[in-house]
This record gives structure tokens, C-alpha cells and sequence, in this order.
């Protein structure tokens, strides 16, 4: 019989802490939790967990500085954030810091599950990705070493952003819609309804990086009603996706 997967909910508030553990135990986890930001600092250090389920505002450390300490250990430990802030820049800040994905509270029971789901799955695209590519204006994407480079100035990217980048150059010749993306560099289950914007906030992340005038994309553009086309000058080289 496989194991289960194990997920800590570090989450201060009890109603919902126990909430979460119930819904999740009955979805087959195995579930350990923690009731301030310093208790989920120690039990993601010392613990093995297939997932972080991190509320933002905890006592202690707080959700975003918890999620950098445990990324700067395990870069590659999968993390959802549990926000209670609408915010597109409160959203940004958590992804930037590598967050996989966010919730936002209130959330349905299905909706949690799906997220979970999907980041646990990590489905990768089943066909050739580039690992080196440059773009219409001359900037070098490196996946190997996570970044972008234009003229001489290294660019950091993060392991969600450069997935997207990727996806993008192995289908440059056409414009990828947000639902496809959700599928295949997220994971989630072909035409599932998603209530999320992290697609539009990771597309603006980019954007902010890598576009000259983000108001005015060059790059990275956005194909009304279809969805979304990066300008690719040339691949250099490609590997086939190992996960």
C-alpha cells in the first residue's frame, strides 16, 4: 500500500486550522500541523513533508518570511499560501518569494482539494522543452541556471517563471491560452473550473522582468481573447522534460 503524502498546515486560527486538517485527512493525507510561524519554521526544517500549506499572517514569522527560509533549504519543497488579502501586490510578493501557488480565503473544499492536487501532481509537459533560448530583443534565457540575461545584466528568475518561459518557447509559433498553462506547467486537470489569477500574475511578474516598457509588451504579449505568444529569436538548445 503506498504511503500517504504528508502536508503541514501551519495556520494560527483554530476553526480553520482544524478545518483544514479534517477535510484533508479525508482526502487521504497525512497531515501535520502547527499554530504559529516559529512551530511551522521547525517542523518544516526538521520534518518531510510533501506540501506547506502557509497562512500569510502568523505570530511569529509570518507566512512570507517563513516560505523564504524553508525555499533557501529546499528549493524544490512544494508551498500554497493561504491569503486572506485580495492584493495582486501581497499575491506577487508570496510568488516572488516561491510560493507555488496561493488560495484566498474563503475557498470551497473543491477548490483547496484541486489546488493541492495540482501542485502535488507537478505535471510537466510531455514533449521537448527548450533549456536555452533567446528572445526577440536579444536576452539569453538560461533554464539551467535559472535567469535571463541582457547586456551583461543577469536577470533571476524563479522555478514557476522560467516553467512558463519554456512552455511559451516550445510553442512560440502560436498564442497559449491561460487554461492550457494551468494544465500543463501547474498541473490541473484538463477543463477544471479554476478560480484563480495566478496565470495573470505570473504573466505580469515576466513582464516586469523581462519587458524594456511593461506597458507597452514586446516579448510577452497578450493575443486578446486566446491567450498568450512570447517572441522567440532562435532556440539554441532543448532537453526533453525528465519529471
Amino acid at each position: 500500500m503506498p504511503s500517504k503524502q504528508r502536508i503541514l498546515i501551519v495556520e494560527d486560527e483554530e476553526p480553520i486550522r482544524i478545518g483544514l486538517t479534517d477535510v484533508l485527512i479525508f482526502h487521504g493525507y497525512d497531515v501535520c500541523v502547527a499554530a504559529d510561524g516559529h512551530a511551522g519554521l521547525h517542523k518544516a526544517m526538521t520534518g518531510s513533508f510533501d506540501l506547506l500549506l502557509l497562512d500569510l499572517m502568523l505570530p511569529g514569522i509570518d507566512g512570507y518570511e517563513l516560505c523564504e527560509r524553508v525555499r533557501m533549504q529546499d528549493p524544490e519543497q512544494s508551498i500554497i499560501m493561504l491569503t486572506a488579502r485580495g492584493d495582486d501586490e501581497d499575491i506577487v510578493r508570496g510568488l516572488r518569494l516561491g510560493a507555488d501557488d496561493y488560495i484566498a480565503k474563503p475557498f470551497s473544499v473543491a477548490q483547496l482539494v484541486l489546488r493541492i492536487q495540482a501542485v502535488l501532481r507537478r505535471a510537466r509537459p510531455m514533449q521537448v522543452l527548450p533549456v536555452s533560448f533567446r528572445l526577440d530583443d536579444g536576452t539569453d534565457i538560461d533554464a539551467n541556471n535559472m535567469c535571463a540575461t541582457r547586456d551583461a545584466r543577469q536577470i533571476s528568475l524563479t522555478r514557476r517563471e522560467m516553467q512558463i518561459l519554456q512552455y511559451l518557447a516550445a510553442n512560440a509559433q502560436r498564442p497559449v491560452a491561460a487554461e492550457e498553462l494551468l494544465h500543463q506547467v501547474w498541473g490541473y486537470p484538463k477543463q477544471a473550473t479554476i478560480e484563480t489569477r495566478t496565470v495573470a500574475i505570473h504573466i505580469a511578474k515576466l513582464r516586469r522582468k523581462l519587458e524594456p516598457e511593461r506597458t507597452q509588451p514586446r516579448l510577452l504579449i497578450t493575443v486578446r481573447g486566446v491567450g498568450y505568444r512570447l517572441h522567440v529569436a532562435e532556440q539554441r538548445d532543448s532537453a526533453a522534460s525528465d519529471d
